[in-house]
């Protein structure tokens, strides 16, 4: 009975925990949009320098039409990268580190601009010598943009250890009754709530995962991965194999490790 009173609880909207974050206050729809407002304003900038800058000679435009164009054209791409970016993390999570995401978002994103920019450009005969020209300014432009997204938009890894006399963790405070005082060893992100791992068991709260990294500070621990925060304490062994890592936690749970965070982690001595 206590399993499936807590089957259901978990699954219910409003998980035990639950914090006053964008996706409980307006719906995953605000908080999808809002997702994108980094990227969107760092392409901004960057189609306004291109447009400044007069790039793959542009410069004859008058300046208005040419930051509408250039403009328009980094925000429309920095749309189009997120959603490929986001496609990629679903259909492969294991591509995780940047440089393996990067060339995958750029072909994808070159041949769909280099069509748009030969519309924007009055539709010229397609010769060789035209479709080699348009598609290798346009692969410059997507490259440039891509690694400017990446950048702008990559995870740190960031370890932390408790201080001598350090007030308890303000993630201590959200964990459901029946976890207090339980031993915090992971902490999944499973699509808009997180899966607590503790010696006490399991259960789910409402939170984003970037909110609980910053609440954990105090616990010596660290992100192993996009869905994935890690109490130091709580690994008790930790395997390679075929290019990867895997830590085993207290419990027998297992916890990938990805290339993104990898290096980090093995610098600090997880592994």
């Amino acid at each position: 009975m206590r399993e499936k009173a807590s089957g259901v609880r978990e699954r219910r909207p409003g998980a035990i925990g639950e914090a006053p974050t964008d996706t409980a206050k307006h719906g995953p729809l605000v908080a999808f949009l809002k997702s994108f407002a980094r990227p969107i304003a760092v392409a901004a900038a960057a189609g306004a320098f291109l447009a400044l800058i007069g790039a793959l000679g542009s410069g004859a435009m008058p300046i208005v039409p040419r930051l509408a164009y250039w403009i328009g054209l980094c925000v429309l791409g920095a749309v189009l990268g997120s959603l490929v970016a986001r496609l990629v993390t679903r259909l492969r999570p294991d591509i995780d580190a940047p440089w393996l995401r990067g060339p995958v978002i750029v072909a994808v994103l070159t041949p769909l601009f280099t069509l748009l920019v030969w519309v924007a450009g009055g539709r010229q005969a397609l010769t060789p010598r035209i479709v080699a020209t348009y598609l290798g300014a346009t692969l410059v432009v997507t490259s440039g943009m891509t690694t400017l997204m990446l950048l702008a938009t990559q995870r740190r890894v960031e370890t932390h250890a408790a201080p001598p006399e350090a007030a308890p963790p303000r993630f201590l405070e959200r964990l459901p009754p029946r976890l207090r005082g339980a031993e915090i060893h992971a902490v999944e992100a499973e699509d808009h709530y997180l899966r607590l791992h503790t010696s006490k068991g399991q259960d789910l709260i409402l939170l984003r995962l970037s909110d609980a990294v910053a609440e954990l500070e105090g616990i010596e621990g660290a992100q192993t991965h996009r869905s994935w925060w890690v109490a130091r304490d709580a690994v008790e062994t930790a395997k390679r194999g075929d290019g990867r890592a895997t830590l085993t936690l207290k419990g027998g749970v297992e916890v990938p490790v990805s290339r993104a965070y990898a290096r980090g982690l093995r610098e600090a001595g997880w592994f």
